[in-house]
């Protein structure tokens, strides 16, 4: 029987807010490798010390038993490499950025649809998804897509700064709010049409696309730097996606395939 949150716990949840991240992962092959208002700029960032510790008030003993028990079995699977994406998963609550009503569920390996037509992706794709970044924790990100805040989060971890937009407003507004009362404080969320990124804080060493757009957008790899990598699930809503990491290089950009998935499409805002 799935275990139930404490009371305390759900309650401050459904004070949060109850949004999700802004794309959906399906079956996927193996992979080779308190709160103020957003600013009248459209930018939200938290102010809390990075890497934030939570009590057991937030945080229970049973989460953090499930959430190692998850990342175990990720690990396993051989397809992330880098120990430092695996703590981050292991540190992230993911129950805070999910509407989950079960601790169980929170960390089961799969997506959770939440409202919108959106999902917070499933713990695997996160992992895999940040790996594929080959972050040192020095590096500029670029996020399209901060549904919930939760792979915004895990970023914030194993990058310096994060910059995470997201096209439906009350997402936007409420992941930004949750990532700030959580102390997520390198992490800035607008909202804003990802397809036109963010050039005012251009250029970029890392993107991360979590919605699949028809084919890579020529604006994101323009704000990518030179030795710059850009991840991303390329392909349309009801055909074959397939997850790419594209390598800038010297003006020109290669592709590597790293598998199939399902993500919800990318749209453009308004």
């Amino acid at each position: 029987m799935p275990t139930g949150m404490p009371r305390g716990l759900s309650s401050w949840v459904a004070a949060l807010g109850c949004a999700c991240q802004s794309h959906a992962v399906g079956d996927r092959s193996q992979s080779k490798s308190p709160s103020s208002p957003p600013s009248s700029s459209g930018v939200a960032s938290a102010t809390a010390a990075r890497g934030p510790t939570f009590g057991s008030n937030l945080d229970p003993p049973r989460a953090r038993s499930l959430r190692r028990e998850l990342v175990d079995r990720i690990a396993s699977t051989r397809q992330v490499g880098n120990e430092a994406v695996l703590q981050a998963m292991r540190d992230v609550p993911r129950h805070l950025f999910a509407n989950a009503v079960f601790l169980d569920l929170a960390y089961a390996d799969r997506p959770l649809p939440i409202g919108f037509g959106q999902t917070i992706s499933q713990p695997t794709i996160v992992a895999i998804m940040t790996d594929a970044l080959e972050l040192s924790g020095n590096e500029r990100v670029l996020e399209i897509g901060t549904g919930s805040g939760y792979q915004a989060a895990v970023l914030s971890l194993v990058s310096k700064e994060v910059y995470s937009i997201e096209v439906i407003p009350d997402l936007g507004h409420e992941a930004a709010e949750r990532l700030r009362r959580l102390g997520y404080a390198n992490v800035r969320v607008r909202v804003g049409d990802g397809y036109t990124g963010w050039p005012q804080m251009a250029p970029f060493d890392r993107i991360i696309v979590t919605a699949a757009p028809p084919s890579v957008p020529q604006t994101l790899l323009s704000e990518l730097s030179d030795d710059g990598i850009l991840v991303a699930p390329i392909g349309r809503e009801h055909g074959e996606q397939t997850l790419y990491r594209f390598r800038k290089r010297g003006g020109s950009v290669e592709q590597e395939d790293l598998g199939s998935v399902r993500f919800v499409p990318m749209v453009a805002g308004d």
